[in-house]
């Protein structure tokens, strides 16, 4: 029997997001700066001659085990264009928030596909793989290859790979789920800047303060459906020598960015030992 295979699923944080606009087909036209963090699940797969999912982590009991997991659905729309495509039982270690604006199913998803192309034999640029990504959520291509990049389209338009500096953040959770279609629902037009993104400096402060010139438009309508986002926004804003809050993706996650890995974990110290109901970590994000 072969060694079973294991694959991170790293947190995907929203650095920036600016809706362009609504598409006839329904979905929004997007530019956001992606990058991923430290954090993440792990996804593991073990060859066998069928297929299943087994779930554990501290957010296990929130995630579905049918056919609705996104693990389950790469798997089988894999199968559905790779005739006798080896599978195998998959064990999801689930370490990231369920419907936080972070990625953690489409991250999951991502990492389903590559494990099944490293069993398979084929290789992780094959152009199968982000046609599958695509079908399965607009946010799995881009979590294929976990790097930073401009995300453009409705996740189908992937800039080339950007060489940004590590930054040191901090992401919160209130514990309050949100629907990414439901926020999308409520949203309520453009807030942020209308510049395009280019030229990201590669030098970390210089990068905090280009990210300080953009916003997250989702992040008024994300807050009419919970508003204790404005709270984890406030106490993030009121954490010394914090550079830069903002919501990720559709929320309710928010990250804080610093200067230095050590200034990072005092501040997740001090806002876990204040805000005991909230999931607080402090992460490396690039």
């Amino acid at each position: 029997m072969r060694a079973p295979l294991v694959e991170k699923a790293c947190a995907k944080i929203n650095l920036t997001l600016r809706v362009l606009g609504r598409r006839e087909d329904g979905y929004h036209e997007l530019e956001s700066l992606v990058a991923f963090a430290e954090l993440g699940d792990t996804l593991t797969l073990q060859p066998a001659a069928d297929t299943a999912l087994e779930i554990s982590g501290p957010f296990a009991p929130a995630c579905a085990t049918g056919a609705d997991n996104l693990v389950l659905k790469a798997a089988a729309a894999l199968r559905h264009r790779v005739g006798g495509l080896k599978g195998g039982h998959f064990l999801l270690e689930k370490n990231i928030p369920v419907a936080a604006g972070i990625g953690g199913g489409s991250a999951d998803a991502a990492a389903a596909l590559r494990l099944l192309a490293r069993a398979n034999d084929f290789a992780l640029d094959d152009p199968r793989l982000p046609s599958v990504a695509l079908a399965v959520g607009a946010d799995v291509p881009v979590c294929l290859d976990p790097r930073a990049r401009v995300m453009r389209g409705v996740g189908d338009l992937l800039s080339a790979p950007i060489g940004m500096p590590s930054l040191p953040a901090l992401l919160v959770n209130p514990g309050v789920p949100l629907a990414t279609r439901d926020v999308f629902a409520a949203f309520a037009g453009s807030a942020g800047s209308k510049t395009a993104l280019t030229n990201l400096p590669s030098e970390r402060d210089a990068a905090i303060d280009f990210l300080a010139r953009y916003g997250n438009d989702l992040t008024h309508g994300a807050i009419v459906l919970a508003p204790v986002i404005t709270e984890v926004l406030m106490a993030l804003r009121a954490l010394p020598v914090m550079r830069l809050a903002r919501m990720s993706g559709s929320g309710p996650t928010c990250f804080a960015l610093f200067r230095s890995p050590g200034e990072a974990a005092a501040a997740a110290q001090r806002l876990a030992a204040e805000r005991k109901d909230w999931w607080v970590h402090a992460t490396i994000i690039g």
